[in-house]
């Protein structure tokens, strides 16, 4: 009886666009089936200003983190968001310093993404995590974790298997 579950099926496919294709997440397939993430280290939202301040002259001071795209007149220069002008600072140490176990920690006010944090002409650059299907290949290292900015990605992803599964489970009683 697939007929009955026509209906749901435009929804379903609006549904599913809406959590995962619009949520600025990088994620693609290459050709030989793997998987590339892209990342980004980013300021937490729930961080102190002077905590991110502290951090943000330290990423762009000893740090040696290219910071010129938020000095004044950058791309990403925006003097009343300590959190967009922390994140770009952290994310291009991350970039240069990848292979520090601490390269995205900076005092427990960053965390690792696969949101894309860029805002109109200010773009971050990313690095890449690629899964072939058996292992992870990574260029980066995974310091110390935290899921504090995990939970849109989180709820996204179980709202489309909630989603998903009601569908199933309406398909098999109907049918």
């Amino acid at each position: 009886m697939a007929g009955n579950f026509c209906p749901f099926l435009p929804l379903l496919l609006v549904m599913s666009s809406l959590l995962s294709g619009g949520s600025g997440e990088a994620v693609s397939r290459d050709q030989d089936g793997s998987v590339n993430t892209e990342l980004w280290c980013v300021a937490k939202n729930n961080a102190e200003d002077a905590a991110l301040q502290g951090a943000l002259d330290w990423a762009c001071g000893p740090g040696g983190a290219d910071c010129s795209p938020i000095q004044s007149g950058g791309a990403c220069y925006f003097p009343s968001d300590v959190l967009t002008m922390a994140s770009y600072a952290f994310n291009s140490y991350y970039l240069t310093h990848r292979l520090a176990d601490s390269s995205c920690f900076f005092g427990n006010t960053a965390a690792l993404t696969s949101l894309n944090p860029s805002k109109g002409n200010c773009k971050f650059q990313s690095s890449s995590l690629v899964n072939n299907g058996s292992s992870l290949v990574s260029p980066i290292s995974t310091g110390q974790g935290d899921l504090n900015g995990c939970s849109g990605i989180t709820m996204q992803w179980f709202s489309f298997l909630f989603i998903t599964h009601f569908f199933m489970v309406v398909l098999l009683v109907t049918g």
